[in-house]
């Protein structure tokens, strides 16, 4: 964002909202948010499947799992 505002001035901002507009404004952030959240897990299941489909994904048990998560502390 070139033109950045203070976290407060866009509180300012909010507060000056009608109470309808105030929640207008929640539930649209919170579904851009849900909508963000959702490519971002679709992008991590693309990586997901070509490391399985070029076999580069790791393969293991809950145990080797575990083994490799404190080998690497």
């Amino acid at each position: 964002m070139s033109n950045s505002i203070s976290f407060q001035t866009v509180i300012e901002y909010v507060e000056a909202l009608s109470i309808e507009e105030q929640d207008l404004l929640v539930e649209l952030i919170s579904k851009r948010r849900i909508e963000q959240r959702r490519k971002e897990i679709a992008a991590n299941a693309a990586k997901t499947l070509e490391a399985m489909r070029t076999a580069t994904a790791k393969r293991g048990t809950l145990k080797d799992l575990r083994n490799d998560l404190l080998s690497e502390e």
